[in-house]
């Protein structure tokens, strides 16, 4: 085989070059910190990374979801927890209005005092996030949930939940139902409410009723019938609802008793006069605003025992909506705290997918660090190779 000068000035050029592109290579990698630098380079490795790299983006995309919900929460959280305050002012307010020493006008203060708790927990109910949101309206975000409506405040919300990706397989809720929060709140004791009715004239006073059995509410409304004949008290538990009655002739000390009937039990204080009636009823929900509103007009009546009836009432409602109000602050906390731990999840999460991506892809400076000496070596053995071998010519033997 005929060896030309053009062949091998050709492939010395060419062994050359294709030195100068693995030195050149292997500087970028040094360069850039990347072992791939084109797809072409390792095309498992670059599909493996960029499935990663999505993945990571993903993972920082929830991140920013959570801490956008964290916020909204924090909000809604502080201003639960405002409105919590406020009413265990009311219910001080309501027990200090039981101090039978209290006068109509000092009563009177305190009923102002309410009205103005009461516009600030509507405002409460109104409250907006940083974009201008109602906390509490649903998917209503933009109308104003709660407003005043003959005197009674009405909610415009809804039930919908604004949900965020805050992990690869939960959502989060960034708000509350008004209507749980402010609204649907059962009055009494949570399963029946009791009362006195308005002509009465003794001195009886029906307490805090409790539940004993819950197997045996019916879920109907009574009447409690007092009789006096002969300086003897006695009751009679009618149902009601179905015209029944549940209990006849009951001895009643004149002083102080239980009454107990399907499942319940009512305390009774004082002496009911002849005629004197007590009803209990199933309890229904009742808003806080209406709460407020009935302590208000209590405390406008007569004081006595027909206050101390109304503010025995009153009290249990407040307390109901203050067990309310704690459980919507508690779900909120609950949000938050599973936040906290998917962040820290996030975190480890993302340590591991970027140091996979690091394997893949990036350099091994010590690895890299020696392939370029070898490279810059091998690059200028074949310099000095090419030159000696075109530098030969059979004159030279001449």
């Amino acid at each position: 085989m005929r060896i030309s000068s053009s062949m091998i000035y050709e492939r010395g050029v060419a062994g050359i070059q294709a030195r100068q592109a693995d030195l050149l290579k292997t500087q970028q990698q040094l360069s850039t910190g990347r072992r791939v630098l084109t797809p072409a380079d390792d095309p498992v490795a670059s599909a493996q990374a960029l499935q990663l790299t999505q993945t990571i983006d993903v993972n920082a995309r929830q991140r920013t979801n959570r801490d956008y919900a964290q916020g909204q929460l924090q909000v809604a959280e502080s201003t639960i927890a405002q409105a919590s305050d406020l009413l265990q002012r009311v219910r001080e307010i309501a027990v200090a209005a039981g101090d039978a020493s209290y006068t109509d006008q000092e009563r009177a203060s305190l009923a102002d005092e309410l009205k103005g708790i009461r516009s600030e927990l509507l405002g409460l109910a109104n409250s907006t996030d940083s974009e201008g949101q109602y906390l509490f309206a649903g998917y209503q975000g933009t109308t104003p949930p709660f407003v005043e409506n003959a005197g009674a405040v009405q909610y415009l919300g809804d039930d919908g939940q604004r949900l965020v990706q805050a992990g690869p397989t939960r959502q989060i809720a960034l708000n509350l139902s008004g209507a749980d929060v402010f609204q649907r709140i059962r009055n009494g004791n949570g399963s029946f409410v009791w009362g006195a009715a308005a002509a009465n004239t003794g001195t009886g006073i029906l307490g805090p009723g409790t539940v004993d059995d819950a197997t045996l509410l019916t879920g109907d409304s009574y009447q409690i019938n007092f009789s006096v004949v002969g300086g003897v008290t006695t009751y009679d538990v009618v149902d009601t609802t179905t015209s029944t009655t549940v209990l006849a002739a009951q001895p009643y000390d004149g002083v102080a008793g239980s009454i107990q009937f399907d499942g319940m039990r009512l305390e009774l204080k004082g002496a009911p006069a002849d005629g004197d009636s007590f009803t209990v009823d199933p309890s229904t929900d009742q808003s806080m605003f209406q709460t407020v509103d009935n302590l208000i007009s209590a405390l406008g009546g007569p004081g006595g025992v027909p206050l101390a009836n109304q503010l025995g009432v009153s009290l249990s409602d407040i307390d109901q909506a203050i067990d309310k109000i704690l459980a919507q602050r508690a779900m909120v906390g609950s949000r938050l705290n599973e936040i906290d731990g998917l962040n820290t999840l996030n975190e480890d999460l993302a340590v591991q997918y970027q140091d996979q991506h690091s394997k893949l892809v990036d350099v091994d400076y010590a690895k890299a660090a020696s392939d370029l000496t070898q490279q810059q070596t091998s690059l200028q053995a074949a310099q000095q190779s090419f030159v000696r071998i075109t530098g030969l010519s059979l004159f030279d033997y001449f």
